[in-house]
């Protein structure tokens, strides 16, 4: 097809596209439509093919060729580090790839309408143009001031940001290079223009103590403190409970009652009380925090509350999701304080089946609050000093933890997944610096609560789903299937299948997987593959059940001091125990429910993201006084530009492929490895290797290294 005969057919399709009669058609439809033959219909999807690439017209799902804003989807844009970016739309499964050149101007979490390039059902990644911003999703922007002569410009922290920021001269607040500052964008740009804004605030200069951490909490939105309204509502909460308060709960005062937790723990939200009655009936009491009794529903701790969701664990700080005076005061279940609580009283069979349980609104007196680690030196470790300083408690621990081990092997049974993949624990001194990093200590007593707050939080959640009442449940799906069928592929490599059923993979059948790869050169490889394959936990009004718990009801129950779900059906529960929800109340919760799962799996993702930068962070600073050391890790990652290395205490860093020395390697995808071209050398997932520290970069957050060869160059 000559230049010419091109430009013409693409100029008689883009008339009859524009013409207001036409309505869309696939490819068949349209050669029909213009007489042309089956034998040119390549040329005619040759010509559309080349329109939809310069965004002059759309493809619906159903392959249907129209005008642009027509068929133009609408979705979130994802920008990358290098320019181009994903659009995902909701109910589609595939991401439609945005090349750099082709983004519109467009950043990071927009709202565009796209047109895409190629239907949804080729085998491919569909490619799209973003042919309009609806909303911008970053009014601010923190980041690294760089100053010129006569202007000045900021690169944003966040990499998915791929723009810098122009800074007209006079609207820097004598900002200088170095600076960390939050930025207001007055001019978003397009295309072939940059964005433009005003300095609103100097955060700090990037070497001053605490502007790394300060940067993260404003770039994540975090709220650094309590609103007026908010603080004034707290000063009419009591540090006491008061006798009239107690009346008509169940008074547990006379239990022996206990909470564990780690040594920094000061919201202390759950306490434990449990018998024996004979060899086959144990009374398990998980007693939480009644916060709802002083968070009433509509007051503006509440709202805060909400629009928080969470509270967020930083590295040397933590953001509460209620002031200090309640979640570390009258909220928490501290050591000789009357407190109320909201109890689950479970009657548990030798086979960990709960046989009959009670909720209800009660009052408790804790006798010890104690630690993971003396806990665990009494049941593990049989430490004779531990054990008698808790002499009258040690049959209390070892009675948790034969229940304990009951639970696990319960939930074993039916396929409950395990995944046991190491914390980051940084130490820091008093000046906020990193001094330490180590795998977070999870040992017998960590499990034993994890154990009993799964066991509450099943036992609430089905007992709510039977009521059919309004509820807030928290959610696993199953994954996805093409994921699992190429996981499977890739297992087989080493000897390993997964079963599956209509398509579908049981939990029971992961857990075995991991099961037979423990102690293997290959467990870290299959293992984050595996968890890689599975969907993102969410809450919902819709019991839908836990896939990685093999649960068919689960909730979060345990903590209404940092999380607002909780605090959510505490009110729920309480309402329904005096009296039950009437069809008001009903239609009431069901109304705002759906708002409140959806700000609250947000804000927990929002948390998790600006934990790991913290994390990544401080990993960071912590690695670049380790320039030159020699360290042996494992590969978490491969990719086509690197290796991922992740170190015992759990610091990651990357070799670049281009610092693979002596052979030219290629990324085989399919099994996950680097391949030197001639010496057939393989780098792969799980595998042990030694590595130098090359290089730290604060601002992006990466460590890099290098493969460290010993003198006989091994």
């Amino acid at each position: 097809m000559t230049e010419d005969v091109l430009k013409q057919r693409k100029e008689m399709l883009k008339e009859l596209f524009r013409d207001k009669k036409y309505v869309p058609m696939k490819l068949k439809e349209l050669a029909i439509l213009l007489d042309i033959p089956k034998a040119e219909r390549e040329e005619l999807k040759e010509v559309l093919d080349l329109l939809l690439k310069e965004g002059e017209i759309g493809i619906s799902k159903k392959g249907k060729y129209g005008r642009t804003e027509e068929l133009a989807r609408t979705g979130i844009f994802s920008g990358h580090a290098k320019g181009f970016g994903f659009v995902t739309i909701e109910g589609e499964e595939k991401d439609i790839f945005i090349p750099a050149e082709k983004t519109g101007g467009a950043m990071n979490g927009d709202k565009v309408q796209v047109a895409a390039e190629q239907g949804a059902a080729g085998s491919r990644r569909p490619e799209g143009t973003v042919i309009k911003i609806l909303t911008h999703a970053n009014e601010a922007v923190i980041g690294y001031y760089q100053k010129s002569k006569n202007f000045g410009f900021v690169l944003p922290d966040n990499q998915k940001l791929n723009q810098d920021i122009f800074i007209p001269q006079g609207k820097d607040m004598g900002a200088v290079t170095g600076h960390k500052v939050v930025a207001r964008i007055t001019d978003y740009g397009g295309a072939r223009k940059k964005p433009e804004g005003i300095i609103t605030e100097i955060i700090g200069h990037v070497n001053d103590p605490g502007t790394d951490i300060l940067s993260i909490i404003k770039a994540y939105g975090l709220p650094e403190e309590f609103g007026r309204e908010v603080m004034r509502q707290v000063q009419f909460t009591p540090s006491q409970v008061d006798e009239r308060e107690m009346e008509g709960r169940l008074d547990l005062r006379d239990l022996p009652t206990v909470t564990i937790d780690g040594e920094d723990a000061k919201d202390l939200d759950d306490a434990i009380t449990i018998s024996k009655e004979n060899e086959d009936h144990y009374t398990l009491g998980v007693h939480i925090a009644d916060v709802t009794h002083y968070v009433r529903e509509g007051t503006p701790l509440d709202e805060e509350a909400l629009k928080r969701g969470t509270s967020v664990y930083l590295v040397d700080r933590v953001i509460p999701m209620l002031p200090h005076k309640l979640s570390n005061g009258i909220c928490s279940l501290n050591q000789g304080e009357d407190r109320l609580a909201l109890s689950c009283i479970m009657e548990i069979d030798g086979k960990g089946s709960v046989v009959g349980h009670r909720i209800a609104e009660t009052v408790i007196r804790v006798n010890h609050r104690m630690t993971y680690t003396a806990v665990n030196a009494i049941i593990t470790d049989r430490d004779p000093k531990v054990m008698e300083e808790y002499r009258e408690f040690v049959p209390m621990f070892d009675l948790m933890k034969e229940l304990a081990d009951i639970l696990r092997q319960k939930r074993g049974r039916r396929g409950s997944i395990n995944f046991d993949f190491p914390e980051s624990k940084i130490v820091l001194d008093e000046k906020g610096k990193v001094v330490d990093i180590k795998p977070y200590d999870r040992n017998a007593a960590t499990k034993i609560i994890e154990d009993f707050m799964l066991m509450a939080n099943e036992t609430i959640a089905e007992d709510y789903f039977w009521q059919e009442l309004p509820f807030v449940y928290r959610t696993h799906d199953y994954p996805d299937p093409e994921k699992m069928k190429k996981l499977g592929t890739f297992i087989n490599n080493f000897g390993y299948t997964i079963r599956t059923q209509n398509g579908e993979v049981h939990p029971k059948e992961i857990q075995k997987l991991l099961d037979k790869i423990e102690d293997t050169p290959e467990e870290a490889l299959i293992s984050r593959l595996t968890l890689r394959s599975m969907k993102q936990a969410k809450y919902s009004t819709v019991c839908t059940g836990h896939y990685g718990l093999a649960a068919n009801y689960y909730t979060h129950f345990t903590s209404p001091i940092r999380r607002y779900p909780d605090l959510q059906i505490h009110r729920i529960i309480k309402e329904n125990l005096k009296g039950g929800l009437g069809e008001k109340r009903m239609i009431h919760y069901d109304k705002i429910l759906p708002e409140v799962t959806v700000q609250c799996s947000a804000m927990e993702r929002r948390a998790d993201e600006a934990e790991r930068e913290t994390d990544k962070l401080k990993k960071c600073e912590y690695m670049a006084s380790r320039i030159g050391q020699v360290f042996e890790g494992a590969i978490s990652g491969v990719t086509s530009w690197g290796l991922y290395v992740e170190l015992p205490n759990t610091v990651e860093g990357l070799i670049r492929v281009s610092e693979l020395k002596g052979d030219y390697y290629i990324f085989d995808e399919e099994h996950l490895e680097l391949v030197g071209e001639q010496t057939n050398v393989r780098f792969k997932l799980g595998q042990k290797i030694r590595v130098l520290t090359a290089g730290t970069d604060k601002l992006t957050r990466t460590i890099d290294f290098v493969l460290w060869e010993d003198e006989e160059g091994e």
